[in-house]
């Protein structure tokens, strides 16, 4: 038995949101009450801290198998329970890419054995993520997808998407696409706009973007199959969103912690750090996420998780790969959010565990669970190399001081992580 005493639980599931004690029995939550007794269980005092739904990240880029110089699933993992994590989705872009039943079972076999935050695989939507033909959906649900996704390459063939949509349906798997139309942005190093101006680098328009989010739309309303938008980046892909929403097109989408966070600003002084995949852009973009997220538009929140090695990121802005660590730094980041007024309590921790678990048309809640995160909304850390347990430490958070983040990560009814 497993007692948490004394937490503010949050469940949206439920609505529900009070001081309580939590018992987990035979690795579930029997019972949220008061002054709950358990002579035999392992008890956990969690006053002032929150108690949530386990949280569930979309898109995390593990690099095992094949990139085990950035990541591999123990360290991966080991940094998703750290940041609260009970479970994330493994993007497919490895080495090789998980197009087929063998690659996925390796990833699921070695997370099994690793014991800690699950793993939910994504397959590639193509053969090779080379957008030419589309991989066999029903062995990869088999072997154990939940999803497809070529990753950061977009589907641009829009017959092809048709297809995915449809087979997809099917096979009960979700599609998660990358919204880019390649030949506006593809080579481009920033957002373009004043500050890729005044660095001299190659833009890429929030059109880019846009146009790509309209046209999958129309893809989506055409097949009434369910579309899931990766790590929206722009005002007019928010309006877009939010549009076709209101028409019923079966539609989700999600947002970074760093698009909430930072603008385009931050590639002055050629910070290689801020390069990422869709790029930040400006204010008003910015600002549009946060207020699409705040109402509902963007479903949810995910890290996009992108471990690169020092010699990736400390190099020309032209050579640095594009990406930003994110499992244990989102709930900073988030938590600042709610702190300054942009999101309510309730709508961040949502966004952070219900949000991401309907797109996967799953269940989160506190009620029953299996997993918790419970978040210290208070707690002060640096981000050095030292506290987290990724390998890579590409973020412009390294170095500086945040407040917030898991107290104690529990995923299959027993502690994966707990801060001392």
């Amino acid at each position: 038995m497993l007692l948490l005493r004394g937490g503010l639980v949050i469940d949206p599931a439920s609505d529900l949101e009070r001081v309580a004690d939590v018992l987990f029995v035979n690795g579930r939550v029997a019972e949220i009450g008061d002054a709950l007794v358990a002579p035999d269980a392992e008890v956990h005092d969690v006053a002032g801290c929150w108690v949530v739904p386990g949280m569930i990240d979309l898109r995390t880029h593990l690099r095992e198998p094949g990139q085990e110089y950035k990541e591999d699933l123990a360290s991966g993992l080991a940094a998703a329970a750290a940041g609260g994590f009970t479970t994330v989705c493994a993007m497919p872009g490895t080495k090789p890419v998980n197009d087929q039943r063998a690659v996925t079972e390796l990833v699921l076999a070695r997370a099994e054995a690793l014991g800690g935050t699950r793993v939910l695989p994504f397959g590639s939507i193509t053969k090779g993520m080379e957008g030419r033909e589309l991989t066999e959906m029903a062995e990869l649900r088999d072997a154990g997808c939940v999803g497809v996704t070529d990753d950061r390459k977009p589907v641009h063939d829009a017959g092809l998407l048709r297809r995915a949509l449809e087979y997809a349906r099917t096979f009960g798997l979700v599609v998660m696409q990358h919204c880019e139309e390649p030949t506006l942005g593809r080579t481009a190093l920033a957002h373009e706009g004043v500050i890729s101006t005044r660095l001299g680098l190659r833009g890429s328009p929030r059109q880019a973007e846009e146009a790509a989010v309209a046209r999958d739309l129309a893809v989506a309303e055409l097949t009434g199959a369910p579309l899931h938008v990766a790590h929206v980046s722009s005002r007019g892909a928010v309006e877009r969103l939010r549009e076709a929403k209101r028409r019923g097109v079966p539609v989700t989408a999600d947002v970074t912690p760093h698009h909430l966070t930072w603008t385009d600003e931050a590639l002055l002084g050629f910070e290689t750090l801020a390069k990422v995949i869709p790029p930040l852009r400006e204010a008003e973009d910015r600002d549009a996420l946060r207020a699409g997220l705040a109402d509902g538009t963007i479903d949810c929140i995910a890290t996009d998780h992108a471990p690169h090695s020092d010699l990736e990121k400390d190099c020309e802005l032209e050579e640095a790969l594009p990406g930003m660590i994110g499992l244990e730094t989102a709930l900073p980041l988030v938590l600042q959010l709610v702190r300054d007024g942009v999101l309510p309590r309730r709508r961040a921790i949502e966004a952070l565990t219900t949000g991401p678990a309907r797109v996967l048309r799953r269940d989160a809640s506190v009620v029953g669970a299996t997993d918790v995160t419970v978040i210290d909304p208070d707690r002060a850390w640096t981000v050095t190399r030292a506290s987290l347990r990724s390998k890579s430490s590409n973020t412009l958070l390294r170095g500086h001081d945040v407040r917030g983040g898991a107290r104690l990560t529990i995923a299959r009814g027993r502690v994966i992580f707990a801060h001392a």
